[in-house]
């Protein structure tokens, strides 16, 4: 059996697994592997992906999303006043649930509110398409990101298994995103939580495991308690566009950011810290901040900067909104 495994993954290593292969090449090579790597029935597999469909308007909205958007046409899709209201509301309901997400995580209430504002406008949209059609569309039919879609699909089949979800009647998003914090398959099999304790971890329906996840989801990818995001900036001169790059990396110390001509209103910024310049289009101009590492976390959930900048500053405004003499307090 261990020198059959080795002769498959070798087989797929050469064969690329997937470059310049067939939709249905990459369909067989998929079940071998699921098969092979997990000890999946071959018939389940089979019969399974038998019940998928290609998907055109999957394929059409991959190829426009809505991050290829310039920043101006970006931010008042999710930074509007209906979004605003619906969170407040949101955070008065779950108001005890994401104070204990804080206190345990030590990711701020409204960073979580905002998260799902954002993806799901709280619950209300979830998704259309079955995920296992979004998967086996991007996965087979996809190339420039088959590999990462056929990923996700393995880890689909798997997450079903754990979780005892019937994997074709899962709905999500275009890309295979599920629940109300849009967790695609990976995602949800590493960093979901039980967060009511009712032993199921349920991003489907259940808004306190929701929170409980994406509060986790941060923790995980090293969010820092009690410190900033990200600050407005003025620069001068030109030496401050070398420094911007489509890469999200963080490759500059604050010092090196100083002295390319940036500067912020804040003066407590370590020299040493690492941030990043960030550009954003203005009808006609362009806005400039610098972003702190827990900027850098929210792109790990999803990776655009037009994504974090759109989430902080919804976060600020459902922080100014709400009363925190409001917020319910956790009995020590």
């Amino acid at each position: 059996m261990h020198l059959f495994r080795s002769v498959l993954l070798l087989s797929l290593f050469l064969t690329g697994y997937g470059v310049h292969a067939t939709p249905s090449e990459l369909q067989q090579q998929f079940v071998d592997l699921m098969v092979e790597k997990h000890q999946f029935s071959r018939d389940t597999i089979e019969s399974t992906l038998a019940k998928a469909n290609k998907n055109e308007t999957i394929l059409k909205s991959i190829a426009k999303p809505w991050e290829a958007k310039p920043w101006h046409k970006y931010y008042p899709i999710f930074l509007t006043e209906k979004r605003l209201t619906k969170g407040l509301e949101f955070w008065e309901t779950h108001q005890a649930t994401l104070a204990r997400a804080e206190q345990e995580s030590g990711v701020p209430a409204e960073i979580i509110v905002a998260i799902i504002g954002v993806e799901t406008f709280y619950g209300t949209y979830i998704g259309k398409y079955s995920v296992l059609d979004a998967l086996v569309t991007l996965g087979f039919h996809y190339p420039p990101r088959s590999k990462f879609f056929r990923s996700e699909l393995e880890q689909l089949f798997l997450l079903a298994k754990e979780e005892n979800f019937e994997i074709t009647e899962l709905k999500g998003s275009y890309a295979g995103a599920m629940g109300w914090g849009q967790f695609i398959s990976s995602s949800y099999r590493h960093y979901a939580v039980d967060f009511d304790g009712d032993g199921v971890r349920d991003l489907l329906n259940n808004p306190d495991d929701a929170i409980g996840s994406v509060a986790n989801y941060f923790k995980k990818h090293r969010w820092q308690a009690n410190s900033d995001i990200a600050f407005k900036a003025q620069v001068s001169g030109s030496q401050h566009s070398k420094l911007l790059s489509k890469s999200l990396k963080y490759t500059h110390k604050w010092s090196q950011i100083q002295a390319a001509g940036v500067s912020v209103a804040e003066t407590h910024l370590n020299k040493d810290e690492s941030v990043k310049l960030f550009e954003f289009e203005q009808p006609n101009s362009k806005e400039y901040w610098v972003g702190l590492p827990n900027f850098y976390v929210i792109t790990r959930y999803n990776h655009s900067p037009l994504y974090a900048m759109a989430v902080f500053q919804f976060s600020q405004q459902l922080k100014e909104g709400f009363n925190p003499a409001t917020i319910a307090r956790i009995d020590d």
